[in-house]
């Protein structure tokens, strides 16, 4: 598995988010090919509903302190209630119509 399915699952568990996008950044940085160094992660979840910016970014270090610990240089944290997504960028995206995997027409 790699860290990127890690940091989303564990992220997953913990905070059961309406929307999470984890974003392997390293490819833009100084590191070897294939390295998972460099993440930027947004989230939206009610249980950031009043809780400040640096308490939400606690939680979310606390969450992934083994991966910050270990290979995680870099984490960008975007962190959002429902309402602050949508007042600032709208509805939350939906996931796209699956287009039938395997399926042959």
């Amino acid at each position: 598995m790699t860290l990127q399915k890690v940091i989303e699952d564990k992220l997953i568990d913990a905070l059961a988010p309406i929307y999470v996008d984890v974003v392997n950044e390293s490819g833009s940085h100084n590191v070897p090919p294939g390295s998972e160094t460099h993440f930027k992660v947004v989230l939206v979840a009610d249980t950031f509903a009043g809780e400040r910016l640096l308490a939400r970014h606690r939680r979310v270090n606390g969450i992934l302190a083994d991966e910050l610990a270990g290979g995680v240089h870099a984490l960008a944290l975007h962190t959002y209630t429902p309402d602050e997504w949508q007042s600032r960028f709208g509805e939350v995206p939906e996931s796209p119509a699956c287009l039938g995997g395997g399926r042959r027409g």
